[in-house]
């Protein structure tokens, strides 16, 4: 039987939407980072970019995996377990078994292409690809993910976790999260820096995002939990914000990106965006409607785009600021183009638009 449906809550809508925007940027930057993390195509080190990322990056991804839990929490208030993983499957495996059979090869064969002068099609790439298996990395035409590692971990959390909400269901955790306070909300950032360290692959962990999804489905859906942190906002704000300039300071500086330190910076700085997220964006706007439904599809699309534009703008030369902002805008632009394309043709059903 299906259960009485809640009040949409549209600030994870608006929430979701602009992490993932924040895509083209933070891509963009990974074209000059000075870290030492490859990427598809890669044009030297610049450190004003890389502090770009460094600005960002501690909460964008990890806030997505908060969303996704505390929605969870919501649609198994309207859908039964079944209904939920067959949504799952469609929204998320669906896309994931397309993405990999069709766009990341794309982004490896510009990788190739850059790195190694390949000559060879795509299709010529594509049976290597799927042949081949070195880093995960793709930067060499091999096997990878790629970006969707994360639709993957969140498929793979969503199943796994439905297991332990049949155990621990959220009413009878909830009395527990009631009395917790703002402070210990905040020190939740030790258990899931903690758990970083669990299937951990190449920095990509399913501990911690198991965590992130956890803390969103049972402590920040709930509204006394949040109403706390709200009521405790100026010093919350002012840590996450001082916080925030320090660890871009130190990295521009000195090259810092503690290990700790980065996991409470993304913890306090999602708790921040979520209570600012109830307060200023929790209505249906033109923008909700439209990237609620594009969110995923742009997710899939965009890197293989990006990369492809990438890979031509950098043999054209020029500034590389202007070439950093072609690549962003134009790599969104097209984007939304091709987004726009597939939502008329069946390949919808492929990038999860149902």
């Amino acid at each position: 039987m299906k259960k009485e449906k809640g009040v949409r809550k549209y600030y994870i809508d608006n929430l979701r939407s602009i992490a993932i925007l924040l895509l083209f940027p933070v891509h963009t930057c990974m074209i000059w980072n000075d870290f030492g993390a490859r990427f598809y195509v890669w044009q030297g080190e610049n450190k004003i970019l890389s502090s770009l990322i460094v600005l960002i990056n501690p909460w964008f991804m990890p806030l997505l995996f908060v969303l996704a839990g505390i929605s969870a929490r919501f649609a198994l208030e309207k859908r039964t377990k079944k209904e939920f993983i067959i949504q799952r499957v469609h929204k998320l495996l669906v896309p994931f078994v397309f993405g990999v059979a069709f766009l990341v090869p794309f982004q490896t064969w510009y990788a190739r292409k850059f790195f190694d002068g390949y000559q060879g099609g795509f299709w010529e790439n594509w049976k290597y690809f799927f042949t081949h298996l070195t880093d995960f990395s793709g930067y060499d035409g091999a096997f990878t993910p790629g970006h969707l590692w994360f639709i993957l971990f969140l498929f793979l959390i969503s199943m796994a976790a439905l297991f332990l909400f049949h155990f621990v269901p959220y009413e009878k955790a909830a009395d527990s999260v009631r009395k917790i306070p703002a402070v210990g909300v905040l020190l939740l950032f030790l258990p899931i820096w903690l758990m970083y360290y669990l299937g951990n692959f190449g920095g990509y962990s399913i501990g911690k995002n198991l965590a992130l999804y956890l803390a969103g489905y049972y402590v920040l859906s709930n509204e006394l939990a949040l109403e706390k942190l709200e009521r405790n906002i100026k010093w919350l704000a002012v840590l996450c914000a001082a916080g925030t300039v320090a660890s871009v300071v130190m990295y521009y500086n000195f090259s810092y990106y503690g290990d700790c330190w980065v996991n409470f910076l993304g913890w306090i700085s999602i708790l921040v965006l979520l209570v600012a997220g109830k307060k200023f964006l929790n209505q249906e706007t033109g923008f909700t409607k439209y990237f609620n439904q594009a969110s995923y599809p742009v997710y899939l699309l965009h890197q293989s785009i990006l990369v492809a534009l990438a890979y031509y703008a950098l043999q054209a030369g020029g500034n590389l600021f202007v070439q950093a902002g072609g690549i962003c805008i134009g790599s969104f632009l097209l984007t939304m183009l091709a987004y726009h394309l597939i939502r008329r043709t069946f390949v919808r059903k492929m990038v999860g638009m149902g």
